[in-house]
């Protein structure tokens, strides 16, 4: 049986392509733009963003380009820049109103850049959750490729909470059988091209850029922003803060639920 998502689909047209969004909460309370990683559709964040949604947000989360039920992209339209702009032109096209703006991953970097080329100085707060610092100079990012596809290829064939679970033992079952579900919608294009920028572009000139209300949350165990990762990032922009929650790895949400929304509660105040 098809793990049940609670959130309301839409589907809006946005720089060149059609994106599947899903929606929690009232109209017409803030908007919270929610940004997931590189082989996370839009549904596996359902367990949170309802969550977020209790706390008083309209919250939208969109298919990334090349997952879920987005539109691909062709080859070579995977980098930052082109993620930013679909960011712009997601919140145009849903008509949001100055959005805080919560990134994973992956989406963590897409926030930032979209902060730091769209928003100015003028804008909600930003929490960036466990970016990747890997990049040129900075070594690679710990999970390889060849792990991704390996993850993808499993999904493609046909997949099992039970052999998801090798590679995030410590999740719940119902999440475990989301991912076997949903994880084959992401392009293997969209996925390595992605990676490759994670490695080849640096994270860190829109990091030195990114101003208050901002946060940066990193896992306590991540090694996708390890502590001297950490150091980096507080001596490159020390106006913004930098919290850790206890007991996470890389997928904080996941890994420490309590902990993750104890995080984002001082900066999530509608």
């Amino acid at each position: 049986m098809a793990v049940e998502i609670s959130g309301a689909s839409v589907t809006v047209e946005g720089n060149g392509l059609r994106h599947h969004v899903l929606q929690y909460g009232e109209p017409g309370a803030p908007d919270l733009l929610v940004i997931p990683g590189i082989t996370s559709p839009a549904a596996t964040a359902d367990f949170f963003a309802g969550l977020l949604a209790d706390r008083g947000y309209r919250v939208h989360v969109p298919d990334v380009r090349g997952r879920g039920r987005s539109d691909r992209a062709p080859s070579g339209s995977y980098r930052l820049t082109d993620y930013a702009d679909d960011v712009a032109a997601l919140v145009d096209a849903l008509g949001l109103r100055r959005p805080a703006v919560l990134g994973h991953s992956m989406g963590a970097r897409i926030a930032a850049a979209y902060a730091v080329t769209y928003a100015g100085a003028d804008h909600a707060p930003l929490l960036l959750v466990d970016p990747p610092t890997s990049g040129p100079d900075r070594g690679p990012y710990p999970t390889t490729r060849e792990q991704f596809l390996a993850q993808l290829h499993e999904a493609q064939r046909g997949t099992t909470a039970d052999e998801v679970r090798r590679f995030y033992p410590h999740w719940s079952e119902r999440e475990l059988q989301l991912r076997a579900e949903v994880l084959a919608t992401c392009d293997e294009t969209a996925v390595v091209e992605t990676h490759a920028g994670f490695e080849s572009e640096d994270f860190f000139p829109y990091w030195r850029k990114v101003t208050a209300p901002a946060v940066l949350i990193r896992g306590g165990v991540s090694p996708v922003v390890p502590e001297p990762a950490a150091e980096d990032l507080r001596r490159a922009n020390p106006d913004i803060d930098i919290v850790t929650v206890p007991d996470a790895g890389h997928m904080v949400p996941w890994d420490n639920l309590p902990g993750f929304l104890d995080a984002v509660a001082p900066y999530l105040k509608p």
